[in-house]
């Protein structure tokens, strides 16, 4: 398929709510790198009991039955980043309602947005399977974070604005060697760039607490 013929068709009417998706996950990429958010400024964790948290600004309460459980532990989701989770959901489904709607050749949004619901369910599926390598990836970054008490009290610098409310990030020189943090400030907010002292490790959110450090 050429790429204008691509381009036709992802705006057409059938593909229009995949490619939404699709371009919501390209925006909130493009946010993260120029460090308007962070990774998990959104995101789902499931504790040792098999309870659901939502890390985000909306409550959680009533959502913590068993079957949701089983059914995001089972996709990863609360092992990995909801947001890297979703890039490898909508990608494929968007491929696959170009296929569907091109090979068909639907041009109609009803019979499109039907395609939607068994391409989605085949998308979660491809993401389980295209995300196994992250679940190892994030799950040697807990391990980092297990060993807090090694960058408590260092010195760190904010390669991501942080607040009390959201995730920011920091690098911390660790032997040498820089160490990438998740972070919250317990005061003041914190600017790219700022020097800060990392105080404490927040276990129920994965993130190390930080503030303000300033130097005489």
């Amino acid at each position: 398929m050429p790429m204008t013929e691509l381009l036709q068709a992802a705006i057409s009417p059938p593909n229009l709510v995949a490619t939404g998706l699709l371009v919501f996950v390209l925006l909130y990429w493009l946010t993260v790198i120029v460090g308007l958010l962070d990774m998990k400024t959104v995101d789902l964790s499931i504790d040792d009991h098999g309870h659901l948290h939502y890390d985000g600004h909306l409550p959680h309460e009533g959502l913590g039955t068993s079957w949701l459980n089983g059914a995001l532990a089972f996709f990863n989701l609360g092992r990995i980043p909801l947001m890297v989770f979703l890039s490898f959901v909508f990608l494929p489904l968007w491929v696959g309602s170009i296929l569907a709607n091109y090979y068909t050749g639907n041009t109609s949004l009803l019979l499109g947005l039907a395609y939607l619901l068994p391409l989605f369910v085949g998308s979660l599926f491809v993401a389980k399977f295209l995300t196994l390598p992250f679940v190892k990836l994030f799950t040697a970054l807990e391990k980092d974070h297990d060993a807090g008490a090694v960058v408590i009290g260092k010195v760190c610098t904010v390669l991501l604005p942080a607040t009390a409310e959201h995730l920011g990030q920091a690098s911390v020189r660790i032997d040498g060697a820089p160490l990438m943090l998740n972070v919250r400030s317990t005061s003041a907010p914190l600017a790219k760039g700022e020097t800060a002292l990392v105080i404490d490790f927040d276990a129920a959110r994965r993130c190390y607490l930080v503030e303000p450090f300033v130097t005489h």
